[in-house]
């Protein structure tokens, strides 16, 4: 009978820290017979242009919809390069806007924020992944709710 493989949290979160102070894309780390491997994705966080797909539901009422589905709600409308640049989420997760409920937002409309603030998170198979501005700007929407799901390609918030 193959040994039992037991996964320590705080190793893959240290593996992933070292992922991103180095820069690199993986890291594997073998004990024995057991391995863990940490991929980060190598996609850019930032797209020029999204559009949204169609909505599946088109005869659902704003109000219900807001409350069941803020998916459907709080994907932007197309967002021309011109309005300013759309930040995408680079993974399928969870969106906070905070570092934990009831804390204030990391960033609001009509902030300035300098390249490499934090904008928000996204937790993605329990790791907080931090989403940083790519450069300097001006938040001029944000496009999700707090603890909202999100897909990749996913507008968070779009800077001028």
């Amino acid at each position: 009978m193959p040994e039992k493989f037991v996964v320590d949290g705080e190793s893959v979160r240290g593996l992933a820290k070292l992922l991103e102070e180095t820069g690199l894309t993986e890291i594997e780390y073998q004990v024995g017979t057991q391995r863990i491997r940490v991929v980060r994705a190598s996609l850019p966080a930032t797209f020029s242009h999204y559009a949204p797909p169609p909505p599946s539901t088109p005869s659902a009422s704003p109000s219900s919809s807001t409350q069941a589905s803020q998916t459907e709600t709080s994907a932007p409308v197309e967002a021309p390069a011109s309005q300013g640049e759309t930040i995408a989420s680079p993974m399928v997760g969870t969106a906070y806007l905070s570092t934990e409920p009831g804390a204030a937002h990391f960033v609001k409309v009509g902030d300035s924020v300098k390249k490499g603030d934090t904008l928000l998170i996204v937790e993605a198979m329990k790791v907080m992944n931090p989403i940083r501005a790519p450069r300097d700007g001006k938040v001029k929407e944000i496009c999700i709710q707090d603890t909202q799901p999100v897909e990749f390609g996913e507008p968070l918030i779009i800077l001028a």
